[in-house]
């Protein structure tokens, strides 16, 4: 069966039905009819195992839009160890749970044939900003995201999309290529959600000790110090990098990929904080897991 229908119930009681679809064709047919009806379409793209930083998408998309839909798709085409698309968690059950508290009008979860057919063999590379920071770590990767994101986009054409500023490459990767590709689609950039400790919300926190998740929180404590220097009059932002290196550093259970001060938009290396937002950007490891984060200065800051 290609479509479910949960009844669902509203805080006041009224009930709504949550459709789950897994066929490209029924989306991109509802999606057409939804935009006959002059419904706004907002729409969250996901690989599931969601949590708080994905609901905050949800909800901003609920207050803004007629009609939410969030697809769940692990992505084979954006992972570079078969290893880690084994290893994603796959739970439809509890995350189709967790959307229906937030109103969630349709959940697309195709399967990967769906999506990539026998004899696909067409990729959208977005140059430039993909080579650098996650790019350099994990070749191919934004390849992956801005196909599936094409291919998604073509099939709900929706009016806006929300992505979480921590991924916030793949945030200019979606940009460029939206303009590029002329899809009629806003890209709203929500801010980090953060656990008590600051650490970044994650699917791959889970994958952490208590005591590595305890300690990860350094990241946002290096950040946090970054963004204090430059409120204290610190314009150089290759000694803003280097406040968040060092402080990081101090935690022997991390191990510094990357720290990175570049423009927001271009991602090109940046000397001094000015009128354009600086996008300082970190990847760090606590044994296997790899964690990312960033924060963003400009001169107004």
């Amino acid at each position: 069966m290609s479509v479910f229908q949960t009844l669902c119930r509203q805080d006041d009681g009224v009930p709504f039905f949550m459709e789950i679809i897994n066929r490209k064709q029924r989306m991109a047919s509802l999606a057409r009819k939804l935009r006959r009806e002059n419904k706004t379409i907002g729409f969250v793209p996901t690989m599931g195992a969601l949590h708080e930083g994905h609901l905050k998408l949800v909800e901003e998309a609920r207050q803004m839009c007629d009609v939410v839909i969030v697809s769940i798709f692990v992505n084979p085409t954006q992972f570079n160890d078969k290893k880690d698309l084994e290893k994603y968690p796959r739970d439809l059950t509890s995350d189709a749970a967790l959307l229906t508290e937030y109103q969630v009008d349709y959940i697309f979860t195709p399967d990967e044939e769906e999506i990539y057919p026998d004899g696909f063999s067409t990729y959208v590379y977005v140059e430039n900003l993909t080579e650098t920071l996650e790019g350099a770590s994990r070749p191919g990767h934004f390849r992956g995201v801005a196909t599936v994101v094409t291919i998604l986009f073509n099939t709900i054409r929706p009016d806006f999309a929300f992505f979480g500023q921590k991924d916030a490459q793949q945030v200019a990767v979606i940009r460029r290529m939206t303009a590029d590709l002329g899809f009629d689609t806003e890209i709203v950039v929500v801010p980090i959600v953060r656990e008590e400790t600051g650490l970044a919300m994650s699917s791959r926190n889970a994958l952490l000790s208590a005591d590595e998740r305890q300690r990860a929180s350094i990241i946002y404590k290096g950040l946090r110090e970054a963004k204090l220097a430059a409120r204290n009059g610190e314009r150089n932002a290759a000694i803003l990098a280097e406040i968040v290196r060092k402080t990081i550093e101090t935690e022997p259970l991390a191990q510094v990929d990357y720290v990175a001060a570049v423009n927001n938009e271009t991602l090109e290396p940046v000397e001094k904080i000015g009128e354009s937002a600086v996008l300082i950007a970190v990847a760090v490891r606590f044994g296997k897991v790899r964690l990312i984060d960033n924060t963003v200065l400009n001169r107004r800051q």
